[in-house]
């Protein structure tokens, strides 16, 4: 009988397979990261050959790690950074260009002829998002209209689309050997070229964007076999695919209408389920898909999407080398009761939600010479912490529902500074669960569900536990104030580039 169930957790900054058991506790994991590539100012890449080397490393070094044997596995999920774009062709398996990431602002003038006619919101109605460079649509257009001879490649039916998503599930089920070319209705949505009502790909968008339609994947729901592994996994189902945000959904268990997670990675992503109803957001969130079971009715959400969190840190680490782990920037920004004054507002990708702004750019405000490193430290931290308030209060505005406490994951859930700060500028508890890694156990769920390993949705709720809880200490006008402070140093951020 098998015991375990698995997910590749191919994430902006690097790659995971993580093993859990039937109580979703860890029983094995690997990581390994990959290199980010800056070939321009905005522009952002991946080697897609890369991140498919780094997968099957790390699948084989969980393996290991573990001491579990493959056949123990009953199923394996996939989940990704969403809405990363990789073109390639379906003869060779080779990529024809890189992977064009979520965060690149190459797209910008496209975006804005589109929006000629009918605004940044010409497309919401169908697809729940406004026309901005983070989706996959326009990259997909960039690189057939840039690379040579992708075009006449494309219509003779040679080049293959996908998010990470697409682009893995294809290699791991053999590739250019009978791979399958499927991608589930999360991902999808995020592509800017699937219609919300129908969950399948929109004829009129695709001959806006001069997209072929035989270059894009099947749509399958969330939770179901798509084809059976290769390689160190051979023979295993894959059956889960879910986008990271909503894989972490999924894992936080918010299978009601109402709740909410946010996820602290590279990006700050909080995603509250809406149910089976799309709901239009006038605030500017996005709606999008949360999961789909199978045959079940699809789920739906609204998403605050923040480009810049983790890589704000990461930033300070690798660009002005203020120290020399992540994890530090905790320790200096802990010298210091405040950021004395200053903001760092992270618009290196524009801004998203709820401005969505692709002309705005980064910037430090409130400079003194009393600032120093620890002041910095500081404000990096709370960067996100304000850009997640942004987020919920366009959450309540559109949903009318009010958090009571919010359920927090992803990396930065451990550097305590924040979350604290998090709880005092929202004003509510911020709640890490036992498994913060809630991201690939969320895939995970959606492939044991496909096999029967777990039998329902509810079932999974017993995994769920609380870690810590940070309840709020802020006294209400200096949170106001502070605040006021952000929402000033916003609007520095604005028109930067022509």
């Amino acid at each position: 009988m098998s015991k375990f169930v698995a997910a590749v957790d191919q994430g902006t900054t690097s790659s995971r397979f993580m093993i859990f058991d039937r109580s979703g506790k860890i029983v094995g994991c690997d990581q390994k990261e990959h290199e980010q590539l800056y070939p321009r100012p905005g522009w952002v890449e991946h080697d897609p050959m890369a991140i498919w080397g780094a997968v099957q490393s790390v699948i084989a070094g969980a393996l290991a790690r573990g001491s579990i044997d493959p056949r123990e596995i009953a199923a394996v999920g996939v989940t990704n950074q969403r809405e990363t774009t990789v073109v390639w062709n379906r003869q060779t398996g080779r990529p024809i260009y890189n992977a064009i990431v979520w965060q690149d602002t190459r797209t910008d003038q496209l975006v804005n002829e589109f929006a000629k006619e009918g605004g940044q919101d010409r497309l919401r109605a169908k697809v729940g998002l406004p026309l901005a460079t983070y989706f996959s649509g326009p990259k997909v257009k960039w690189i057939l209209d840039n690379v040579e001879g992708a075009r006449t490649a494309a219509k003779a039916g040679d080049l293959l689309f996908g998010n990470i998503d697409a682009w893995l599930i294809w290699n791991m089920t053999g590739g250019v050997n009978g791979g399958v070319h499927v991608t589930d209705v999360t991902n999808a949505s995020r592509t800017m070229l699937m219609n919300l009502d129908t969950l399948d790909w929109d004829d009129e968008i695709l001959e806006l964007m001069d997209i072929p339609r035989s270059m894009l994947p099947a749509i399958r729901s969330s939770s179901e076999i798509y084809g059976n592994a290769t390689g160190n996994l051979a023979g295993i189902p894959i059956a889960g695919d879910l986008g990271d945000q909503q894989a972490a959904l999924f894992g936080q268990t918010c299978f009601s209408p109402g709740e909410a997670k946010n996820t602290y990675g590279t990006g700050c992503f909080m995603l509250l389920n809406t149910g089976e109803k799309a709901v239009p957001s006038k605030h500017g969130l996005l709606t999008t898909l949360a999961y789909r079971i199978g045959n079940q009715p699809a789920v739906y959400a609204l998403e605050g999407s923040i480009a810049i969190a983790g890589a704000l840190v990461q930033w300070l680490r690798d660009n002005l080398r203020m120290f020399d782990y992540a994890k530090h920037v905790e320790d200096y920004a802990s010298e210091t009761p405040d950021a004395g004054g200053m903001y760092i507002v992270p618009a290196f990708s524009g801004l998203y939600a709820p401005y969505w702004k692709s002309d705005a750019r980064g910037v430090f405000v409130g400079l003194t010479r009393y600032i120093n490193r620890s002041h910095i430290a500081r404000a990096a931290l709370e960067a996100t912490a304000y850009q997640t308030r942004e987020v919920l209060d366009a959450m309540e505005q559109d949903s009318g529902v009010v958090l009571k406490s919010l359920k927090a994951d992803g990396g930065m859930v451990y550097n305590d500074l924040l979350m604290q700060f998090q709880a005092d500028i929202l004003g509510v508890p911020v709640v890490r669960p036992t498994v913060a890694e809630t991201t690939s156990l969320g895939a995970a769920y959606a492939a044991g569900l496909a096999v029967g390993f777990w039998d329902s949705v509810e079932s999974l709720r017993a995994n769920w536990g609380i870690d810590r809880e940070w309840q709020p200490k802020m006294d209400p006008a200096r949170r106001q104030e502070l605040y006021a402070g952000w929402k000033k140093a916003v609007t520095r951020t604005f028109d930067w580039v022509d």
